[in-house]
């Protein structure tokens, strides 16, 4: 991943997160979603992922339907590396799941894996979830496959973002 240059007033890019650095920024895109007890849906999709010279960015995701604009997803999370070449995603959400995910970074692609996916009592069950994105210059690529409510792994959500400049 190329690494962002930062503005004077903005603090290095920790040296333990360098590998991440391609992820700094605002992205904004569109999605579909599906999953097998599901209508698919597209969606509009605002990522946020900022830095403040510590060993791990901040993460914020937003998600809104692409014909009504009302609100579908939200998250908040921290990125962190775990050693060399080895990549950690925490995540919270407001449907009452967290996702401790792990995994690897090479070539400017991450792959993830939950190691961790906890809920609360009035969640949906959410046992696995893999997550992967793609840098390529100014475009950020996902895809997110889960095994859920009774359903073996399966595709949920595809989304292009480009960076917001």
């Amino acid at each position: 991943m190329n690494r962002r240059t930062s503005s004077q007033s903005d603090p290095a890019i920790h040296a333990g997160i360098a590998a991440l650095a391609g992820l700094v920024g605002t992205w904004s895109g569109g999605g579909s979603g599906r999953y097998p007890t599901m209508q698919p849906f597209d969606y509009l999709e605002t990522v946020t992922i900022s830095h403040v010279g510590k060993p791990f960015l901040s993460y914020h995701q937003r998600t809104q339907h692409a014909d009504t604009r009302q609100l579908l997803h939200t998250e908040s999370g921290f990125w962190r590396m775990g050693g060399p070449g080895h990549v950690e995603l925490l995540i919270a959400q407001p449907t009452g799941l967290v996702e401790v995910l792990e995994g690897t970074i090479e070539s400017g692609t991450i792959r993830l894996r939950s190691s961790l996916v906890g809920r609360t009592s009035s969640a949906k069950d959410v046992t696995l979830v893999e997550r992967e994105f793609t840098i390529a210059e100014d475009v950020l690529s996902y895809s997110l496959r889960m095994t859920a409510v009774g359903c073996d792994l399966a595709n949920h959500l595809e989304a292009e973002l480009r960076r917001v400049q």
